[in-house]
This record gives structure tokens, C-alpha cells and sequence, in this order.
């Protein structure tokens, strides 16, 4: 965790994170903010149909929103369920809130309330109708269960008696399975999801800081999917765009954690970051 800052903000641990943060704080308006959803700004809950913001997560973004060039959630969730979960649309100070889905297959822009997305992957459907069997014929079927996700599918091992040893011994299978149909297996935190190529949080992230002509960027994430997004952030930044890794504390991806200038205790702890950081924005442009 880092010491603390003078602005009342936590002190990133590195000295490129320090730098970025010192750059979203001298031009705010040229900087964007990143965030990804399960974990980062609501907390994993075993049915992650279930799983909401956390309470304070959307004041804090609609308080900064209008503080920074732009505000987008990156998630492997579809665009539209995390904005239902999230509770996002129609929020004032979140008019120009930018949704990347699946990975950034999907978008939902709060200027329009519409989700863009291409056609299905026609591997989906085909492990759609597979799975379950598949499951069942290599003994893998009891306490683990299959999450609809529209252009993918995730197999969760939380409820299993062991789930690290569920999640071990699918791994392989069902990445073998993927291969078959033309997918790859993106691996979370007890969930192995079974997605199409060429999509990342990476490609994603770098893809909307170009369109946005971005000058520093702030990312947020908790899990081994974030990593994509990380690695776009530190290329970034060997390239002269200042940038801020964010983890969402987890035990469970230490690997997330050891690449992070910041580390946050989940998602209550981002929600007061962020509302911090507006707070203090705010305060220089009153004072400007």
C-alpha cells in the first residue's frame, strides 16, 4: 500500500506511477480513466449474476467523470449487462461513460444508450452446445457450473470442494476444447472463460486511448485478465505517455499485484481513491 500523498491520495509505490499520477493531476482534461468491473469497482460474489457496483463506486465516478477527458469501464462482461449491474445509464455526471464489453468486442456509449457489437463467433454456439457434456464425460461436472456470457462462455470452480484443483484440472481440457473450435481460454479468479481470439483488455485499452488522443491514463484492474491491459499501459508509457496501474487487492493474483504502482483493498477502497482524486481535482479547478 503506498504512503500517503499530500493531497490526501495514496502514494503510488513506483516511480512511473508517481509520474503518472503527477500527470493526470497536471492535465486532467487530457487524461483518461479505465477501470475494470468484477473485483475492481463491485466485489466477486459467488453468482456473478448477482454481483452490483459497489455503493460508493458511482458517486465517486460521476464526481470525476466530468473532471477527466473520459471515463470507461473495460470488462469481459457484455457491454449491457455491465451497465445494468452497474447501474451506469442515466446517471448524471456519467454522460459520457464508455462501456468496453467482452474484451472490447462489444461498446456502450451513454451518449446513445446502444450497444455496437459484431456477429457471434460461430465457435461460441459450438461449445455452447458442448459443454455441458463435455463437463459430465470427464468427470468435472459437480460443483463447478457454466456462465452464459453471450460471445463466451465461463466454467466457475468457486463452489467446487477444492476449486483450485477443479480449476487445475479443466485448464487443459477445456483449452483443448477452445482450440478445437477456434477460441482460447482466458483464465480468472476460479473461472476459466472460453472466448474469441484477438480481442484483449490490451488491445482494447490502446485502441480508446488513440481515439481519445489521450495524454496519460489511469487503469484499474483484479484479476489475471487485467494483465493485457497492464502490459498496454507499461508499453505505453516506454513510449512517453505517462500511465497509473491500479490493483484491486486480491490474494489471489499476486501476479496483478506485483506489477501494480498502487495497490487498493478491493473495490471500497477504489470508490474512495476515486472520489478522493475528484475531490482534489475539483479543489485545482476552483482554485485555477
Amino acid at each position: 500500500m503506498g504512503t500517503s500523498h499530500p493531497h490526501d491520495l495514496p502514494l503510488p509505490d513506483t516511480a512511473a506511477g508517481r509520474e503518472g499520477l503527477q500527470a493526470l493531476l497536471r492535465a486532467p482534461r487530457r487524461s483518461v480513466i479505465a477501470l475494470d468491473f468484477d473485483g475492481t469497482l463491485a466485489d466477486i460474489v459467488p453468482d456473478p449474476d448477482q454481483a452490483r457496483a459497489h455503493p460508493a463506486a458511482v458517486p465517486a465516478l460521476a464526481a470525476l467523470a466530468p473532471q477527466v477527458a473520459s471515463v470507461a469501464v473495460v470488462t469481459g462482461r457484455p457491454a449491457g449487462v455491465a451497465v445494468r449491474h452497474g447501474g451506469f445509464a442515466g446517471v448524471p455526471g456519467l454522460e459520457h461513460l464508455v462501456v468496453l464489453g467482452h474484451y472490447g468486442a462489444e461498446r456502450w456509449d451513454a451518449v446513445t444508450g446502444h450497444v455496437h457489437a459484431p456477429a457471434e463467433h460461430p465457435g461460441v454456439a459450438a461449445v455452447r452446445a458442448e459443454l455441458p457434456g463435455f463437463l459430465d464425460s470427464i468427470g468435472a461436472w459437480q460443483g463447478t457450473w457454466i456462465e452464459e456470457k453471450g460471445r463466451a462462455l465461463a466454467v466457475h470452480t468457486r463452489r467446487a470442494a477444492d476449486p483450485a484443483a477443479a480449476f487445475a484440472t479443466l485448464r487443459e481440457p477445456l483449452a483443448e476444447l477452445a482450440q478445437q473450435h477456434g477460441l482460447i481460454v482466458e483464465p480468472g479468479r476460479a473461472v476459466l472463460e472460453l472466448r474469441p481470439p484477438g480481442m484483449d483488455k490490451g488491445v482494447a485499452l490502446t485502441e480508446y486511448l488513440a481515439e481519445t488522443g489521450a495524454e496519460a491514463v489511469l487503469y484499474a484492474g483484479d484479476d489475471l485478465g487485467d494483465l493485457a491491459a497492464y502490459a498496454a499501459v507499461e508499453k505505453l508509457r516506454t513510449d512517453g505517455t505517462p500511465g497509473l496501474l491500479v490493483c484491486s487487492g486480491s490474494a489471489e493474483v499476486p501476479e496483478l499485484a506485483a506489477r501494480a504502482d498502487l495497490v487498493l483493498a478491493g473495490p471500497a477502497a477504489v470508490a474512495d481513491f476515486l472520489a478522493r482524486l475528484a475531490a482534489v481535482l475539483r479543489e485545482a479547478s476552483e482554485e485555477a
